[in-house]
C-alpha cells in the first residue's frame, strides 16, 4: 500500500541543554515521510516549500524514495520554527513562527496520488485536512494528527474533520484539551463519540494507547539511555505506525498493535539526535532489534 501524507516542510532552529542546531530540516511531514519509508517506499508528499529550501534536503528525501510530486516549490521563504527545550524536554517554548509560504498554501493532491488507499492528514489547519479528503475520495484508512492550536482556534472545522476520519493520533494534553477530561483513557473513549473509529494518543514517556469501542492497548516507550531533541517525534511515530500498515496491507487489531510498537520505536530513534540525524544512520535491522526488546520489555 502507498501513503499520502500531507503536511509542513520547514526548516528548525532548535536548542536543548545537548545543544543546538540551526535551520535544520523539519516539519510534519518531513518526519512522517522520512519515518514511514523505512517500511514501504510508497510515499507521496504533498507540501508547499520556499526558493530558500537547500537542494541538499530534496537529495535527502529522494534517497528515502519518497515521491516529491506534490511538493510545491513557490516564491517566498520556507516556514520556519524555531525553539527551547529545558532541563525536561517536556516541552518546547517557541521563540519564532513564520508561516511564509506555508501561509497561504492550499494542498493540491496529483492526479497520480488520488488512487491512493492510506492518508495521513499531519498537522495543519482542519479546513485544509478537509479538503484534501475531498481531493482523495477512496481511501481505505485516513489518520489524522492535530494539535492545541486548532483545537483552540478551529475546533468547528477540527471537530467536522474528526467525523470522517478512521484513526486519529493525539498526544495526552490535546485529548484533555478537546474533551474537558483530565483522565485520559476517559478523553480517549470521549473522542470516539466525536466520530473516528480508533483514538491513539501518545503519553511522551509513558507509551500510548490505542482505544476502539471493543479494544484497549497500551505500550510503554522504549527506556532511552539518552534524548537529545524530542523534535517531531510524534510525526516520526505516527510514520512508523502507517508505514509497518502499509507494508503488510492488514488493519486487523492485532496487527495494529504491532504497529504501534513500531510507531514507538521510530519515535525512540528520532529523540537521540538533532532533527533528522539518526535517520540518516539508521538502519532496518536496527529497527527490528529494538522492535524485539520492545516485545522483551512486554512479556510476561
Amino acid at each position: 500500500m502507498s501513503i499520502v501524507v500531507v503536511g509542513s516542510v520547514a526548516l528548525d532552529s532548535v536548542e536543548t541543554p545537548f545543544g543546538k542546531v540551526e535551520n535544520a530540516l523539519g516539519g510534519s511531514a518531513t518526519y512522517f515521510s522520512v519515518s514511514a519509508s523505512f517500511f514501504t517506499k510508497n510515499i507521496k508528499l504533498v507540501a508547499v516549500v520556499g526558493e530558500d529550501f537547500p537542494l541538499e534536503h530534496i537529495e535527502f528525501l529522494n534517497s528515502k524514495g519518497i515521491n516529491l510530486e506534490g511538493l510545491q516549490r513557490v516564491k517566498g521563504k520556507t516556514f520556519y520554527w524555531s525553539g527551547r527545550y529545558g532541563a525536561s524536554l517536556s516541552g518546547a517554548e517557541t521563540l519564532t513562527t513564520e508561516l511564509n509560504v506555508f501561509e497561504t498554501f492550499s494542498p493540491k493532491v496529483p492526479e497520480s496520488y488520488k488512487d491512493t488507499k492510506y492518508v495521513f492528514l499531519a498537522n495543519i489547519n482542519p479546513e485544509l485536512q478537509i479538503e484534501v479528503m475531498r481531493q482523495i475520495k477512496n481511501a481505505e484508512l485516513v489518520v489524522c494528527d492535530t494539535m492545541n492550536l486548532w483545537i483552540a482556534q478551529r475546533r468547528d472545522s477540527l471537530m467536522e474533520m474528526i467525523k470522517h476520519i478512521d484513526v486519529l493520533i493525539i498526544n495526552d494534553s490535546e485529548a484533555r484539551q478537546l474533551t474537558d477530561e483530565q483522565k485520559v483513557d476517559k478523553a480517549a473513549w470521549k473522542i470516539l463519540d466525536y466520530g473516528p473509529k480508533r483514538v491513539i494518543v501518545k503519553k511522551g514517556e509513558h507509551g500510548a494507547i490505542s482505544v476502539t469501542r471493543s479494544s484497549y492497548f497500551a505500550s510503554p516507550a522504549y527506556p532511552l539511555k539518552s534524548m537529545i531533541d524530542p523534535t517531531g517525534a510524534g510525526d516520526t511515530f505516527a510514520g512508523g505506525f502507517m508505514g509497518y500498515l502499509a507494508s503488510t496491507g492488514d488493519t486487523s487489531e492485532q496487527n495494529i498493535r504491532k504497529a504501534v510498537v513500531y510507531g514507538t520505536v521510530m519515535a525512540s530513534f528520532n529523540v537521540e539526535d538533532f532533527s533528522l540525524n539518526r535517520q540518516r544512520t539508521l538502519i532496518k535491522e536496527d529497527i527490528e532489534s529494538r522492535f524485539n526488546e520492545m516485545r522483551m520489555i512486554t512479556g510476561f
